[in-house]
C-alpha cells in the first residue's frame, strides 16, 4: 500500500504560553464583544416578535360602565328607560384589548370624531392579551 499522507501538519507549533495578564485582559474583550452581539440578538429577536405581533388582529373597545340586572329588568326595558351605571361621570374609562383590561383612557373629539387618549396601561404582558 502507498502512504500518501501529508506530513506538513507535523510543522505547526499548537503550544501557547499565557501568562495571567493576557488572559485576563482576553476576557475582558471577550466579555466586551459578546455584550454587543448579546444585544443585537435581543434586538433581532424583539423586531422578529414584533413583525409577528403586528399582523395579528384584536379587537380594541373602550367600556363607559357595566350594570348587573336580571333578566326580568331587562324584559321591562323600554324605549325611554334609564338604566344606572356603575361608573361616575367623568371616571377614566376601560380599554379592552379581546375582551382583557388593557389601560384606562378618556373620551376625546378629533376632526368631530370620538377618539381615547391613553392615561395609563395595565401591566400585562402582550402575551397576556391572547388568553
Amino acid at each position: 500500500m502507498i502512504d500518501n499522507h501529508d506530513d506538513s501538519h507535523n510543522d505547526l507549533d499548537f503550544n501557547f504560553n499565557l501568562d495571567d495578564d493576557m488572559l485576563a485582559s482576553d476576557e475582558d474583550s471577550l466579555l466586551a464583544a459578546a455584550a454587543p452581539a448579546t444585544m443585537d440578538a435581543a434586538q433581532t429577536e424583539k423586531k422578529r416578535n414584533m413583525s409577528l405581533f403586528s399582523r395579528i388582529p384584536v379587537t380594541m373597545t373602550l367600556e363607559v360602565a357595566s350594570v348587573e340586572i336580571s333578566l326580568a329588568e331587562l324584559m321591562s326595558i323600554s324605549g325611554d328607560s334609564v338604566i344606572e351605571l356603575d361608573k361616575l361621570a367623568g371616571e377614566p374609562l376601560d380599554i379592552k384589548v379581546n375582551g382583557i383590561l388593557f389601560g384606562k383612557a378618556e373620551v376625546v373629539v378629533l376632526n368631530d370624531k370620538y377618539g381615547l387618549r391613553i392615561i395609563e396601561f395595565n401591566n400585562k404582558n402582550l402575551g397576556d392579551l391572547t388568553l
